[in-house]
């Protein structure tokens, strides 16, 4: 009589998909290739990527210390790759890549994806749609007070100026900041994406 041995159950739920279609458009490869590869890390920096990917997607909201806890129940290996553990995904190490890639430009890097996945799946890009939306926000911003010459030290990127402008939701009393998308007619697939300043003329 052979001994049974122990068997472990996780889950997976949609995220096998999910997980299936990040490696299939290569996006670890595509973030690696940009960022690099560090060999003291236990985890590239793709594949955070892919861990934040699917957490998004995975409908979870949590502050990011408790990270890792979102794949404590579900077969991170399977999802990850092997020999990769909850705890590799904590706080600093997802904070130090967020700002690597904020360093080599989020646009450049989502247009590669982009390129990537219309090169796959063959995605028709000869018609596609622009529009504008506007994102009010309640509080105290001081970022439209900003100075001009502090403006002009700012020599890569500035952050967005949250400030009042044309509201597209009817909230001409509350500040807000602009998001700018082009998509394809062929599956709706995202081609640009930009957030600008509240008051820029969409």
């Amino acid at each position: 009589m052979s001994a049974i041995s122990e068997v472990k159950i996780k889950n997976l739920d949609h995220l096998g998909i999910v997980a299936g279609l990040i490696d299939e458009i290569g996006i670890v490869e595509i973030i690696n290739s940009k960022l690099g590869i560090d060999p003291r890390e236990k985890i590239s920096a793709g594949t955070v990527v892919k861990a934040i990917l699917i957490n998004g997607l995975g409908l979870v909201s949590r502050p990011l210390y408790l990270f890792s806890q979102f794949f404590e129940d579900k077969g991170i290996e399977e999802l990850l790759g092997e020999e990769i553990k909850t705890d590799y995904i904590n706080d600093d190490k997802i904070g130090r890549v967020m700002d690597e890639l904020y360093k080599h430009g989020l646009n450049d890097i989502f247009i590669e994806v982009v390129l990537s996945v219309i090169k796959k799946f063959k995605i028709e890009t000869k018609y596609s749609h622009l529009d504008a939306t506007s994102f009010h926000l309640d509080g105290e911003y001081k970022s439209e007070e900003k100075k001009e010459k502090e403006e002009e030290e700012i020599i890569k990127e500035r952050p967005i100026i949250i400030t009042k402008g044309y509201s597209r939701d009817h909230r001409p009393d509350l500040k807000q900041c602009v998001l700018d998308l082009i998509t394809t007619q062929d599956g709706d697939i995202p081609l640009f994406v930009r957030v600008g300043d509240g008051n820029e003329a969409g």
